[in-house]
């Protein structure tokens, strides 16, 4: 199987990766004394999780790394994303080192490093330490000043291997399906009171960068949020549902944006939040750390959202989320299919922040498919989407790598095993893994591109 033959040629330099997340497919939840993640309590609770699916188990990752390593020796690619298990690592969240966590990931890091994968690890990818959380997680300042000291204990054992780091992943997505609607972990419901799980991720990312650099001189530090283009109907042009989008795009884009790229949040008047301090939240000296330069920006991109003024004055959101008028091509979850999305917010990240703007990473983009090997709806989602990322690169976006999500079939959150988003296929009764055509349309992607550069 080959690429189509108008894929456009990236540089020599541009990385390809693949990305998973340690909940997702490490299992071996109790083993050589890791803590319980609030992902670990939050599967327990009964109607959390479709069927009642767990990550207990997952992809056996954490016995069968070396099988999975192979792949993406196999896959050809450059580096590998993956996430630490805080609490694997710092069994409560604090103090007392696990050694035999640390141990894990200095294997699994050997194992890429002699495989030729540049390992990329995630420090905070959702799975927090449930004696934090018993603390008050994110809501409580104290755990942005404990993950920075997460991220110098993981820097002194891995620095001197890693080069590249990414502190969170989609903070926007912890905050509003974790703590602002409940549907995954912790499962805390508390609407729009939960925006200081915002500001206190932000800062966690700012002392963790911090400490990334002071343990692991020479370290590229990045963060990976979960941007959307924001777009009107073609119905919906009222300076109101203007004003929605324009809300929308402060919350899920701006809100986590902004404050790493420029030092300062965006408007959030239309949330009740006039006060700059909010309320006494943000204090005096947070806004620099948290804007400590960044290596790269770390972009997961999957679809638009269309927006619209709120229906209804007592909806307490200043938009509507809706459904687009285009027939899009939908995946499993139902999200639409539209590569020229992920154009569009580049070029506008581009446009936004100019000279502020650090190279960009591609860290997630992918689609949960139909079960089955044969996979034509996802090599048809990459080839589009690879394709999106090389259009925005002509039109001067710094983009200087792609990571697919995902390298694995895995535990999808409050999906459980029902969404299939691998380039693998596994078989969570029996652990085997299948590569799918899609494995081998990337592998000769990936193979094409440095042909051409060889040639």
């Amino acid at each position: 199987m080959t690429p189509p033959p108008a894929q456009p040629k990236f540089p020599a330099s541009f990385v390809w990766g693949a990305s998973t997340a340690a909940y997702q497919i490490e299992g071996a939840a109790e083993e050589d004394g890791k803590g319980p993640s609030i992902w670990d309590t939050f599967v327990r609770r009964p109607g959390a999780v479709r069927d009642g699916h767990t990550g207990d188990v997952a992809c056996d990752h954490y016995h069968r790394f070396p099988e999975d390593v192979a792949l993406m020796r196999e896959l050809g690619l450059d580096a590998y994303r993956f996430s630490l298990s805080w609490p694997r690592v710092l069994p409560t969240g604090e103090g007392k080192v696990e050694p035999r966590g640390l141990d894990f990931y200095d294997r699994l890091v050997d194992e890429l490093l002699a495989a030729g994968v540049a390992p990329t690890p995630t420090l905070f990818h959702w799975d927090l330490p449930q004696a934090l959380e018993d603390g008050g997680g994110w809501m409580a300042r104290e755990t942005a000043y404990r993950f920075g000291e997460y991220a110098a204990v993981v820097g002194e054992r891995l620095g001197d291997r890693v080069r590249r780091w990414i502190t969170l992943n989609e903070p926007f997505v912890h905050m509003s399906f974790g703590y602002g609607f409940g549907v995954h972990a912790p499962g805390r419901a508390l609407l729009l009171d939960a925006v200081p799980a915002a500001h206190h991720q932000l800062l966690g990312h700012g002392l963790a960068t911090a400490a990334l650099r002071a343990t692991a001189p020479g370290a590229e530090v990045l963060i990976a949020n979960n941007c959307t283009p924001v777009r009107l109907r073609q119905d919906a042009r009222a300076e109101a549902d203007r004003a929605g989008a324009a809300a929308y795009d402060a919350l899920h884009n701006r809100l986590f944006n902004d404050p790493v790229l420029t030092g300062s949040y965006p408007d959030l008047s239309a949330y009740g939040l006039v006060d700059p301090s909010w309320g006494g939240l943000v204090r005096d000296g947070d806004l620099e750390i948290i804007a400590a330069p960044l290596d790269g920006l770390g972009i997961n991109y999957y679809n638009p959202t269309w927006i619209t003024a709120p229906s209804s004055p007592e909806a307490g959101l200043p938009f509507d989320i809706v459904e687009p008028e285009e027939p899009y091509e939908r995946t499993t979850f139902g999200w639409p299919v539209v590569p020229d999305g992920l154009t569009d917010l580049l070029v506008g990240l581009k446009a936004r922040y100019g000279a502020a703007l650090p190279p960009v990473w591609i860290t997630e983009n992918g689609c949960a498919a139909p079960a089955g090997l044969a996979d034509r709806a996802r090599i048809d989602y990459l080839a589009g989407h690879t394709g999106a990322v090389a259009e925005a690169m002509e039109r001067g976006v710094d983009v200087r790598g792609y990571f697919t999500w995902s390298l694995l079939d895995n535990f999808e959150w409050a999906e459980g095993y029902h969404q299939r988003f691998g380039l693998v296929e596994v078989d969570f009764e029996t652990q085997r893994r299948t590569p799918r055509a899609s494995f081998d349309w990337y592998r000769e992607l990936i193979a094409a591109q440095r042909a051409r550069h060889r040639g």
